[in-house]
């Protein structure tokens, strides 16, 4: 008898997006952690700025647990750093600039994963049920 996936079981492609999510939001955390307090902080010695990055570690369980909810409000939340980094790499001087524009690529590119993750596992959802 051969045995089919359970419904619950996120496929190749989703446990890929969760992966790229983690890598994401773990690589967004470091940089926003070492910008401001050792690569180009505000003030010399690093800045009380670096606290920006501890909101980035809440939604990490969620999404190493394949939680729904959780990718859905983290694909919003994430434009907050958005829009961060994108006000500072046109305002911020070099290298300030440069690490601006790195987060607001790794911005984008963690919600596109967690969007890729929320529609496949709802298209997954509706092909079982």
């Amino acid at each position: 008898m051969p045995t089919a996936a359970l419904p619950n079981t996120p496929s190749a492609a989703a446990l890929t997006t969760r992966a790229i999510a983690v890598i994401c939001l773990l690589a967004l955390f470091g940089l926003c952690l070492a910008w401001e307090l050792w690569l180009a902080p505000v003030r010399p010695g690093g800045s009380w700025l670096a606290i920006k990055s501890l909101p980035l570690l809440l939604p990490l369980p969620g999404l190493l647990r394949l939680r729904m909810l959780t990718y859905r409000w983290t694909s919003l939340f994430v434009w907050l750093y958005f829009v961060e980094g994108v006000v500072r790499a046109t305002s911020d001087r070099a290298p300030s600039s440069w690490y601006a524009l790195g987060e607001a690529v790794l911005s984008v590119l963690l919600f596109a994963a967690c969007a890729a993750h929320v529609r496949l596992r709802q298209r997954q959802a509706r092909a079982a049920g």
